[in-house]
């Protein structure tokens, strides 16, 4: 049994819409959220003057609703590390926090229930003050007239499916077991007759006679000999040669199965769709699953992300993962917010380190201190400065505060003194040389010829299609206005920006592929010898199945194998190189260096650009 279908209808809120806040958190609280000082879970909700903040049981990311009176004038989500406000949204859609709902029709039934039902005064109590308590839906059946079913939410067009019927049997079986001896249990301690006892689950049978919508039973094994079996068979995994599975295609077409193959996204689709084509078979690109009717194709590409293929010789029909076409088994990344994280602020803060004001410069970081101003505590970060200055920056304000990273141990700034504005007036002095320095190299630039790459082969669209992720738009703009930038005369310099993890460095792997393919070396400089490490690793596995030599260059090489590497540059034996600092110091040569990546370039000074 479970609670009415309405009782599970969200709160929609949208920019514009007239909300009484009050009464908003008033419903939220009756869905079963819990009043906080601050947003952090999933089930919380939080009042701040115009502000109500509030984290949906089913959201991936809180959601602040900011009020101009009683209209909703800005819709975010934001950050529970600093509470930041993120990205707008359109619309929130805010679902109860549990089944069961203490409404003002069943607190008053629980009244009822106090003279009614005296051996359950205390949870009657609590469902009348409106006290939500962990196993409340346990008392469902007393407090709702009526039988509302979970087969209720099932329309006569659903379906149901069964895995290990068998074993989904039995668990019903011994759930209602354990029901029926607590409510034994129950009659005893309360003076009453076991059956006057509500039970929350019905029998599983008598269940399923509830709706009208097909079932399924899924097995691992026949459960009976009359149990229809039905002939399935895998895909044998990419290694390297794409020729076997197409092959199989094409015989599968021939022996007249209709052949589906099963893209990730509409991009994979389409690249899909031109692979086959390739390979002389030839497949109609569609944006999603078709039924069965007249005119329908033999063969097709349809957005409909699976992790295997299967084929059905009883039905003739054989379905194609994208990841048995790649050999690659594909993960979807999650989405990451943009904001400063104050939590690795604080735990990279060491007392005694350097941090840096905005207003007042260069200081040392004294601890965190708690002091009472007009009779409120607080908390400081303690910054101290030459001459023994302290400056106390309440701990909201962290804003002001950054890490010192010049490296090199600093002079502290004097507070109310000249050097921090003359030391940021030196740095103004230098930005605008190397502006100058800039302009000049970027006219340079304007007037000279690069090299024009040729456009893509179909050992680049195999390359890409190795990729193990599933592109996000951004992603797949970026790559082709590089490779775009790469067809031209003009010399390219294009700054990517993105997220950890959302596939940089896969843009610039695809640049690199399509430069060796021209005969033209790649250098990829990083700032660090991990990451170097890292790098290399990563375009050495994707590139190994291709004639492409790719080394490093950092301070882990011994003499000789640098050696090595230099060498083969010069003579262009070496494809790839990924390399830290080394590769802008004397004596590297390349013979037809044709593409620069530099990753992480923020890290590296204007000059070494």
């Amino acid at each position: 049994r479970i609670d009415p279908h309405a009782a599970i209808d969200p709160i929609e809120v949208r920019p514009g819409d007239q909300v009484d806040p009050v009464e908003l958190v008033e419903q939220l609280v009756m869905l079963g959220y819990r009043r906080e000082g601050q947003v952090e879970h999933r089930g919380e909700v939080a009042v701040r003057g115009s502000i109500v903040d509030v984290y949906p049981s089913t959201a991936d990311a809180p959601v602040r609703i900011d009020l101009w009176g009683d209209e909703v004038d800005r819709l975010t989500e934001f950050a529970v590390a600093d509470q930041r406000s993120t990205e707008p949204v359109e619309s929130a859609r805010i679902y109860p926090c549990r089944e069961f709902r203490p409404t003002d029709a069943r607190r008053a039934r629980a009244a009822e229930l106090v003279a009614e039902e005296p051996w359950g005064r205390e949870q009657w109590d609590r469902f009348a003050d409106g006290t939500l308590f962990d196993g409340m839906e346990s008392w469902l059946p007393w407090l709702v007239e009526g039988e509302h079913l979970i087969t209720d939410l099932i329309g006569a067009d659903g379906l149901v499916a069964f895995v290990e019927p068998r074993r989904v049997r039995d668990r019903a079986a011994e759930i209602l077991a354990e029901e029926a001896d607590l409510a034994s249990t129950l009659a005893l301690t309360w003076d009453v007759a076991a059956d006057d006892v509500h039970r929350l689950h019905l029998d599983f049978d008598r269940l399923m006679t509830q709706t009208e919508a097909a079932s399924w039973s899924i097995l691992a094994t026949p459960d009976k000999p009359t149990t229809p079996v039905v002939a399935a068979s895998g895909w044998e995994p990419v290694v390297g040669d794409l020729s076997p599975t197409i092959s199989q295609i094409r015989s599968l077409l021939d022996d007249g199965y209709r052949v589906v193959v099963a893209a990730d996204g509409e991009a994979s689709a389409n690249r899909l769709g031109t692979l086959m084509a390739e390979h002389d078979v030839v497949l109609d690109i569609r944006s999603g699953p078709t039924r069965g009717g007249e005119g329908r194709p033999a063969g097709e590409v349809i957005v409909a992300p699976i992790e295997r293929g299967v084929v059905l010789s009883d039905i003739k029909l054989a379905v194609i993962a994208e990841s048995d076409v790649t050999g690659r088994r594909r993960t979807h990344r999650q989405a990451r917010r943009r904001a400063r994280d104050t939590q690795r602020f604080f735990e990279d803060l060491r007392e005694g380190s350097f941090v840096v004001h905005h207003q007042h410069g260069v200081a040392r970081f004294g601890g965190m201190v708690t002091r009472a101003i007009g009779g409120n505590e607080r908390d400081y970060l303690l910054l101290e400065y030459r001459g023994g200055d302290k400056l106390y920056v309440p701990s909201d304000q962290i804003e002001s505060v950054r890490h010192y990273t010049g490296g090199d141990t600093p002079s502290l700034s004097r507070m109310g003194g000249s050097d921090w504005s003359q030391t940021k007036a030196k740095v103004r002095s230098a930005v605008q040389e190397i502006a100058q320095e800039l302009v000049v190299l970027y006219q340079k630039r304007v007037t000279s010829s690069g090299h024009a790459f040729a456009p893509d082969t179909p050992w680049q669209g195999e390359f890409e299609a190795s990729f193990p992720f599933q592109e996000t738009t951004d992603q797949l703009n970026a790559i082709i206005d590089v490779k775009n930038d790469m067809e031209l005369e003009s010399p390219m310099d294009r700054l990517v920006v993105g997220d950890v993890g959302f596939g940089k460095t896969e843009i610039g792997m695809r640049a690199a592929f399509k430069a060796i393919q021209d005969g033209k070396q790649v250098a990829v400089l990083v700032p660090t010898t991990l990451l170097a490490q890292q790098h290399v690793t990563t375009f050495a596995e994707r590139m190994a199945p291709y004639p492409i030599r790719v080394e490093v260059l950092s301070r882990f090489l011994t003499a000789k194998q640098a050696k090595a590497v230099t060498d083969g540059l010069k003579d262009g034996e070496v494809d790839l190189v990924v390399g830290t600092h080394r590769l802008l110091g004397e004596g590297i040569e390349f013979k037809n260096l044709g593409l620069l990546i530099v990753d992480e370039e923020q890290r590296f000074g204007v000059s070494h650009k």
